[in-house]
């Protein structure tokens, strides 16, 4: 009685996660590279000033340390997005 929506479901949820699986990688990557355009132009304008104030040097390692670990998850990201796409 049950079994014609089980397999409908079987069918059919595979169609529908692996491209959600897909969009959520992508967002996912889009926000971490948009996070990491943003601190790099703050970590550019910490390096400007850095002439100017002691602290500013230990801010602008922070900020460039984040800024690549915010690039370096977006392009993976968007890596894994495409390794479940050719899958």
């Amino acid at each position: 009685m049950f079994a014609l929506p089980k397999q409908f479901l079987q069918h059919v949820l595979p169609g529908i996660v692996r491209p959600l699986h897909i969009l959520w990688n992508e967002i996912i990557g889009f926000i971490f590279i948009s996070l990491a355009i943003v601190a790099g132009f703050r970590t550019y304008s910490f390096f400007k000033g850095a002439s100017t104030d002691a602290d500013m040097g230990v801010r602008m390692l922070f900020s460039g340390v984040f800024t690549l670990v915010m690039l370096y998850f977006g392009v993976s990201s968007f890596w894994k997005a495409r390794k479940i796409g050719k899958s």
